[in-house]
């Protein structure tokens, strides 16, 4: 009788974990922004970017979910219009980072030098760049240059982001396909 209730709870256990360990792993971005740290350009793809476990494609109400009603430290968010929209709750001189909606999902997700302090990895050194060559030194050469006497968009198709430059300001934007983003190009 032993030997059976210590089979079923081995067997309950392995179950349990295994269950874990798939939802886990279906449940998380390879590059979390605010936790995960990847130094590496050549890993990046938009596709596997989240911002607070938002990822793009997925619907309004997950968004709404983990941004809107769940209580993030030091940070409030709105929603406005199709934006959802992050404030530093010491520092609210303007949005730090967000996600746009559109036709029910996730299209679009947005930080800026105002967001530098929660971001881990290659983020964090882009947006507190001084100079585009800084970008360009952490992120190779882009697909697309645009670059004016006041600023740069640095395009990188490829994996689904644009970097804009203006003197002090930094804004990286993740999209997958979004025409409006490249239409500058």
């Amino acid at each position: 009788m032993k030997n059976l209730k210590a089979a079923c709870i081995l067997t309950a256990t392995i179950i349990l974990t295994s269950l874990l360990t798939i939802s886990s792993q279906g449940w998380a971005a390879k590059y979390e922004l605010t936790r995960n740290s990847i130094e590496e350009a050549k890993e990046i793809n938009a596709a596997e970017i989240s911002l607070y476990r938002v990822k793009l494609g997925d619907p309004e109400a997950t968004a709404v979910e983990a941004l809107v009603e769940a209580r993030i430290s030091g940070v409030r968010a709105e929603q406005e219009g199709t934006f959802i929209l992050l404030w530093d709750k010491e520092n609210p001189t303007g949005a730090m980072a967000g996600v746009r909606i559109t036709d029910g999902k996730v299209d679009l997700i947005f930080i800026n030098n105002r967001f530098a302090h929660k971001v881990r990895g290659i983020f964090r050194h882009i947006l507190g760049a001084k100079s585009t060559k800084e970008i360009r030194d952490l992120l190779g050469p882009e697909d697309f240059p645009n670059e004016t006497l006041m600023g740069a968009k640095l395009l990188y198709e490829k994996q689904g982001f644009l970097v804009n430059f203006l003197e002090r300001q930094v804004n990286v934007e993740f999209c997958l396909g979004c025409q409006d983003l490249f239409s500058g190009f």
